[in-house]
């Protein structure tokens, strides 16, 4: 520590100090004039208390009387007060002549410090002249080789540190390859998983598709089908159709029997076709003719009116035939009247 710095010192502390006593000597001060006026106050409660106190004479003084009194008591109030000032003074002066002391006694202990010092730094000097110089320069090799093995330890820790940091760097940079590997290997599976899934959707698409076209192709197959088997169908209906119709005809055209029982005169084929089953169920020999207006159905021939009025009232009497308009026709095929 240097002289000017202590000396800042001792006066930082004795300043502080001063401070300190200074801020005790005032506050004594103001509890002391505190103390002087709950003092005065007391004795003007008493002093008011004892009037009060006092025979009627005495409360019937004069206004000036207790202006006379009022006046000596602010006289001693004020006179106490310029007196405790007066003491704070006295006190606040005599604390600034004991700082002084202190400072100046400070000055004068630092400087004997720093006188101190010198004299100290002078003789460490003089005792440095007097060394040998062999003395001189083994002290100076020795700083030499200190620091030369200081430059060779700091050369070997850098070059460790150097040493490191490429290793540091080396385990970065393969740290960093395998994480592009794993990322790349990664990416890879991912395409090649996209690629099969993407596969095995086209080849469900493409069977679906083909399910799709076989399932379309047999419907209509099966509609072809069904639909030349129906027109089948009607070509045979049609032809058993003529060929009983041509077979009702030969035997009315030719035979020596054109009495008929008519039963109705049906609107189409297939009302004609039911009614013709239910007489055939029955065991009725049934022909139909066409005519333009609706097919005729005819149960006979027989072999004389009478016969065919046998079987027309057995006709009309049957509940299961409910048919109650027949009658007996002399019939004969429009090709031959």
């Amino acid at each position: 520590m240097s002289m000017n710095s202590k000396q800042r010192w001792m006066g930082g502390v004795v300043l502080l100090g001063g401070g300190v006593l200074l801020a005790a000597l005032l506050l004594k001060g103001k509890e002391e004039i505190h103390q002087t006026h709950v003092e005065e106050q007391q004795q003007k409660v008493e002093q008011t208390t004892k009037d009060a106190n006092s025979t009627a004479p005495v409360q019937l003084q004069s206004m000036t009387v207790d202006v006379e009194t009022e006046k000596k008591l602010l006289e001693q109030q004020r006179r106490a007060r310029e007196k405790s000032v007066a003491e704070q003074e006295a006190r606040a002066a005599e604390f600034l002549a004991m700082q002084q002391q202190a400072e100046a006694d400070a000055a004068r202990k630092a400087a004997e410090e720093y006188a101190a010092i010198n004299a100290r730094r002078q003789a460490a000097q003089q005792s440095s002249d007097n060394i040998p110089p062999e003395v001189v320069e083994e002290k100076k090799n020795t700083a030499q080789s200190t620091k030369s093995t200081a430059s060779v330890d700091t050369q070997k820790r850098e070059a460790e540190k150097k040493t490191l940091e490429q290793q540091r760097l080396a385990a970065d940079a393969q740290k960093k390859a395998d994480q592009l590997k794993k990322e790349q290997e990664a990416k890879r599976k991912a395409d090649a998983d996209k690629k099969a899934a993407d596969e095995k959707q086209r080849q469900l698409d493409a069977e679906k598709k083909a399910s799709e076209a076989k399932r379309k192709a047999e419907a209509e197959k099966k509609a072809q089908e069904d639909k030349k088997r129906k027109e089948d169908n009607a070509k045979k209906e049609d032809a058993k159709k003529k060929a009983e119709a041509e077979k009702a005809r030969e035997l009315l055209e030719h035979g020596d029997k054109n009495w008929m029982v008519q039963v109705a005169l049906a609107a189409n084929q297939a009302n004609a076709d039911a009614v013709v089953s239910k007489l055939r169920a029955k065991g009725y020999k049934v022909t139909t003719s066409p005519t333009s207006k609706g097919i005729r159905i005819m149960v006979g021939p027989s072999k004389d009116r009478d016969a065919a009025d046998a079987a027309r009232k057995k006709i009309v009497t049957d509940p299961s035939l409910n048919m109650k308009s027949a009658w007996v026709i002399d019939w004969v095929p429009l090709d031959q009247r």
